[in-house]
């Protein structure tokens, strides 16, 4: 009897258990649903937080947190109570701006929600994304990493950002670099350093042509600091002027007459230019170079053709020679050659370089150098570039600086 009455009493069990559950079902429905009770007021303004998803099971996480879902222009418009036109206007940048408590209460919700702005919506609000794009041939090589700093402080200067890019001299890698730059839109392109003369760099440098015209017609800028090239602005430095002054120095006021050239490679512009300006320099003092020995235009290159130098010259102090590097960093190579050979320097061996870079603050003896506005170069290729328009060639003259290097 007592197993018959257990049996006969299942059904109406589960049946009292199913009305449980669904009575529980409907108090966590009306506790959840959008529009009821504390729970719903959190979800329609956008105010909820973490810990009122845990709190209540089957609600969706707020944007950005544990949903995974990532927060939008609309999830910040409707915790501001304004339209998504409104608050894309405040936070893309629009020169169209609403009123200011409408601003503030847009950017507070941004804010409270860690909504971070879409930089391709930005750039359509305000006509321009602010990107100024740099191409250098080596941000290691002293001479671009100053020039850089200068592109850097004045592009920061007039409120926008600089994104680098590095060419390692290559002038395929150079193209890439700049169509890079034109993909992400960027306002303007600065190139610094030489241009070369090869096969390889010829041909870049006719695509290169194309796609700066491009980028031009549709409001693009392109400044080069090196040697002009056709459809950009540029800084230029007066390499062969420069060459030519620090030759007439040398000879008039260091009373120096020997001279090797460290010419660096006769493809690269500026090498020709510098090496070109002071055997004209020479001439006007009646006057040639021992000899002219190319390599790199880096410190390694400097090194080794020092050493070339100084073995096949072997200078002493009856018989000094001047070392001609075609820029700084190839002087400080050649500096370390020659002590290497137990030579002196200025005694048995003068040297000089080009461009005064920083790092000659450091070089002793101090080096005799024409010294070009490094900082000053990158700062007017910035004004090029986003400034009013005006003359789009600008030369920099350089100036002698004699040092202990060259004392006699």
């Amino acid at each position: 009897m007592v197993g018959a009455r257990a049996g006969s009493s299942e059904p109406g069990a589960k049946a009292r258990a199913a009305g449980s559950a669904r009575a529980r079902t409907s108090t966590n429905r009306a506790r959840t649903s959008p529009g009821r009770g504390a729970a719903s007021t959190g979800t329609a303004t956008g105010r909820g937080t973490a810990s009122d998803a845990e709190k209540t099971p089957g609600a969706p996480a707020p944007p950005g947190m544990a949903s995974g879902r990532p927060v939008t222009l609309t999830d910040v418009a409707i915790l501001a109570g304004v339209s998504q036109p409104t608050a894309s206007r405040v936070l893309n940048g629009s020169a169209r701006k609403p009123a200011a408590d409408i601003v503030e209460r847009v950017r507070r919700a941004a804010d409270e929600l860690g909504y971070t702005p879409n930089a391709h919506a930005q750039a359509l609000a305000r006509a321009t994304t602010g990107l100024l794009g740099l191409v250098v041939h080596d941000i290691a090589d002293p001479y671009f990493s100053v020039v850089a700093s200068g592109v850097q402080r004045a592009t920061s200067e007039r409120n926008r950002q600089m994104l680098l890019a590095v060419s390692s001299r290559d002038p395929d890698t150079e193209l890439a670099c700049v169509e890079s730059f034109v993909a992400h839109r960027t306002e303007a392109i600065i190139m610094v350093g030489s241009r070369s003369d090869t096969p390889a760099a010829r041909r870049a440098a006719d695509r290169l042509v194309g796609v700066m015209s491009r980028y031009r017609r549709n409001g693009g800028r392109v400044v080069v600091v090196g040697q002009a090239i056709p459809d950009a602005s540029a800084v230029v430095p007066d390499n062969r002027g420069g060459a030519t002054a620090l030759a007439r120095a040398l000879v008039t006021r260091a009373g120096l007459r020997d001279f090797v050239l460290l010419a660096g490679p006769e493809s690269l512009t500026a090498a020709q230019d510098r090496r070109a300006g002071f055997v004209a320099g020479l001439t006007e003092q009646g006057l040639a170079p021992l000899g002219v020995l190319r390599g790199e235009f880096t410190r390694d290159g400097g090194y080794e053709l020092a050493q070339r130098a100084v073995a096949e010259l072997r200078p002493s102090t009856n018989r000094p020679v001047c070392l001609v590097a075609a820029n700084d960093v190839m002087a400080v190579g050649a500096m370390t050659a020659v002590r290497e050979a137990g030579l002196n320097i200025p005694g048995d061996v003068a040297l000089v370089g080009f461009d005064d870079i920083p790092t000659l603050r450091d070089v002793s003896p101090s080096l005799t150098t024409v010294r070009l506005p490094l900082p000053e170069m990158g700062l007017w290729a910035v004004e090029l570039a986003v400034g009013e328009p005006g003359p789009p060639i600008r030369t920099v003259s350089g100036d002698v600086v004699l040092r202990e290097s060259t004392a006699r």
